[in-house]
């Protein structure tokens, strides 16, 4: 993208890490795109105890928790098909049954290194379809001062959070990879199972949704990458996998340069990981954030 095709410079309104948690806060087109993916008010309570039923008939997971709240959030990540999300709530706590060192006596704001290396984000602000973008920088990653494990927990931590958000239960998220400087050393840290890992994460077992994946500055390393993480994106995911390399006007024709930071084309600062966890630390006691999180395994004392 040239310099004279860029967007227009503006001041930005004021940028708040705050979570959307409240119903209330949910916008009228979004709630309008809510009943066209099966939500309704006047049924919704009973498709919520036909899947606390099917849960309790199928048994072959059990929710640490199973009230309205919570059973509703994965019921708008599978479209409110009972099957689907039931399949979605086992996936979910399979893996937390494999991965128990990326929940169990975690504690997120232990997590600000791997903020403080940039390798990921979560955009404070949303994009025009109200999806907030996360962004993985991989080649600034030095696997020799933050392990993979850590990223992969700081990016449950991010998950579980946007879960509790219901504009981001509704519409879901997107992600950029920003693949600028990923090198064979970071190949070799990035095995079938680390790949399978962060499908699942991305893909299969978060009650949320990933709407669109988009690969930014790509080079050749890219296809030994995408080598290992092809067999596990099933082909709807596929579907919504879109490589732009260097091409920001590409990127634009999904995500609006007004959404955008200004490395992409866009308007926006680069906003750090640690700003969530200040967030965690001064806002999440008052507002129940901290005891879901807490009913998970993490600890914040």
């Amino acid at each position: 993208m040239t310099t004279s095709s860029r967007p227009r410079s503006r001041t930005m309104p004021a940028i708040e890490h705050k979570l959307n948690i409240s119903e209330e806060e949910v916008p009228e087109q979004i709630l309008r795109l809510a009943e066209q993916q099966g939500e309704s008010t006047s049924s919704e309570a009973a498709v919520i105890e036909q899947f606390r039923s099917y849960i309790l008939e199928r048994n072959e997971c059990q929710p640490h928790r199973s009230d309205d709240k919570y059973l509703k959030k994965f019921l708008r990540a599978r479209y409110w098909k009972i099957e689907n999300s039931y399949r979605l709530l086992c996936s979910y706590y399979k893996f937390r049954e494999h991965n128990k060192s990326y929940y169990e006596k975690v504690r997120p704001l232990d997590l600000r290194h791997v903020g403080e290396s940039d390798i990921l984000s979560v955009t404070p602000y949303r994009d025009q379809h109200g999806h907030r973008i996360l962004i993985y920088r991989f080649g600034l990653w030095r696997p020799n001062r933050v392990i993979v494990d850590d990223i992969f927990r700081a990016t449950i931590v991010l998950q579980e959070l946007g879960s509790l958000e219901p504009i981001s239960q509704i519409v879901g998220g997107v992600g950029i990879f920003d693949l600028k400087d990923l090198g064979l050393e970071h190949i070799l840290h990035l095995s079938p199972s680390v790949a399978q890992k962060m499908i699942a994460l991305l893909v299969t077992s978060m009650p949320i949704r990933t709407s669109a994946l988009h690969i930014v500055n790509q080079n050749w390393v890219f296809n030994a990458a995408f080598k290992i993480f092809k067999p596990f994106l099933n082909a709807a995911m596929r579907e919504k996998l879109y490589i732009h390399g260097s091409d920001m006007s590409s990127l634009h024709k999904h995500i609006d340069p007004e959404h955008l930071p200004k490395r992409y084309g866009g308007l926006h600062e680069d906003y750090s990981y640690t700003l969530w966890l200040d967030m965690l630390k001064e806002q999440c006691s008052t507002n129940g954030v901290q005891k879901d999180m807490e009913q998970l395994g993490f600890i914040f004392d």
